[in-house]
């Protein structure tokens, strides 16, 4: 029997296998995750995001990102704020796109922007996009990004959400092996319930977390 590594403690019962790996969902909080057993070293998770072509010049790459960029800088309004870009990639380009809106960006990526004195101090604004669902020990990420909100700030995330068992099993997705963490709404609610946040969805794949305390 496998224990969350999200919710800590809770169980997690068998919840789908592909040909690579297992994977398992806690039955409290309904976060998945693949079989630690399966992580690549960190040699060869670096090779994969090397592949990655994120760059800031790239319109199409910056449609993507807007879909987070857009909505959060409505809620977070125009005054001259400070945010964070948690896990900015071989190529920072969110960072880049918020600074262009007028806010003060830090950036922070454990592979290719290794600056630890970034995560000390607190934000208006947190964003991590395609990032959270490679985090091996979500319970620990996920409080350091809370960490770095101020009260009233927010976070915003971009991971692409399970809807259910069926999908997941035909889902692309998960066969990216440095995909280890799987979130779903249900997944969110609770961290928002729990940990006194405001949750909203903004289409397929963007979560908006206000925190109101």
């Amino acid at each position: 029997m496998q224990t969350c590594p999200l919710c800590n403690g809770h169980s997690a019962s068998d919840f789908s296998q592909d040909k690579r790996r297992a994977y398992f969902r806690c039955e409290d909080c309904a976060f998945i995750f693949a079989d630690p057993a399966s992580r690549l070293p960190p040699e060869e998770e670096k090779t994969v995001y090397d592949q990655h072509e994120n760059n800031p010049n790239d319109e199409g790459y910056r449609r993507f990102l807007n879909r987070l960029a857009a909505p959060l800088a409505l809620r977070v309004g125009d005054k001259p704020g400070e945010g964070l870009d948690f896990g900015s990639g071989p190529g920072p380009t969110l960072s880049l796109m918020l600074t262009e809106m007028g806010y003060n960006m830090a950036i922070y990526d454990p592979y290719f922007a290794h600056t630890p004195s970034v995560l000390e101090k607190q934000y208006d604004f947190v964003t991590c996009t395609e990032a959270i669902e490679h985090f091996y020990t979500p319970a620990k990420e996920w409080g350091l990004l809370l960490s770095m909100v101020k009260p009233g700030g927010w976070l915003g995330i971009m991971t692409k959400l399970v809807i259910n068992t069926d999908a997941f099993a035909q889902w692309y997705y998960k066969n990216d092996p440095t995909h280890v963490s799987f979130f779903s709404q249900e997944t969110f609610r609770y961290l928002a319930e729990r940990d006194g946040l405001e949750v909203e969805f903004v289409g397929t794949d963007v979560i908006l977390l206000r925190k109101t305390q």
